[in-house]
């Protein structure tokens, strides 16, 4: 276990519509994607970190990572209605090692520690499950647009903690291997394992307030 190295694929664009430069702005005093790089570094399976990026000033950030092999995004996969999964399919042929955790930067909270706990859990596993993809538990009371209940009884309120969760896929570790990915086509496969994460370490930045919360937690962990 202790000689098995991963290759992360940490994808990286230069445009974001909802939170410009999300990937570079300044984010708890250092830039926003240094944090996920910086704990994928001091992670002992991780064996290099693949940035796949369109941005010049992305790469200037990144390069100083010792772990990191920056790619140039080919211009067939520029452009916002490009999904992950032709990402992973390029990236995969350059990736060293069989196993890919794929993640983003815009998750600043996520540690070296469970990193390692997610990669353990999935090679422990790996007789049984094809893949790994991480999970938020939500307790709260869900409506559908049309006003009807989807996990709870309104004529029997019961205290949330109660409730059965539902899971919230955070974006924040997805692990497979380069024959999964081939087969199904997904980062997440045919069997995955659901691994639970705190919700403070799960934050994703797709939003404003988002930023505000990371750039908070961030600073209070420092302090």
């Amino acid at each position: 276990m202790k000689n098995l190295k991963i290759t992360a694929f940490v994808p990286m664009k230069e445009n974001s519509e909802r939170v410009k430069d999300k990937n570079t702005r300044s984010l708890g005093g250092k830039p926003a994607c240094h944090w996920v790089l910086g704990a994928l570094s001091r992670s002992e399976y991780v064996g290099e970190i693949i940035v796949n990026t369109d941005s010049k000033k992305i790469t200037k950030l990144v390069e100083g990572f010792e772990k990191v092999n920056v790619l140039k995004r080919p211009e067939y996969l520029l452009g916002d209605e490009v999904s992950i999964q032709p990402l992973i399919e390029h990236d995969i042929n350059y990736a060293k090692n069989d196993i890919i955790l794929q993640t983003h930067s815009t998750n600043p909270l996520l540690t070296t520690k469970t990193i390692d706990l997610a990669i353990s859990e999935y090679i422990n596993s790996i007789k049984t499950h094809d893949s790994l993809f991480s999970v938020t538990p939500i307790q709260q009371r869900f409506y559908s647009t049309d006003g009807k209940p989807i996990n709870h009884n309104p004529d029997q309120l019961i205290q949330t903690q109660l409730l059965e969760p539902i899971l919230h896929e955070n974006s924040c570790i997805y692990i497979f291997s380069k024959v999964s990915n081939m087969k199904t086509k997904n980062r997440i496969g045919s069997n995955p394992i659901i691994f639970n994460m705190d919700p403070l370490e799960a934050v994703d930045i797709d939003e404003w307030h988002d930023f505000l919360w990371a750039d908070f937690l961030l600073k209070q962990k420092i302090g």
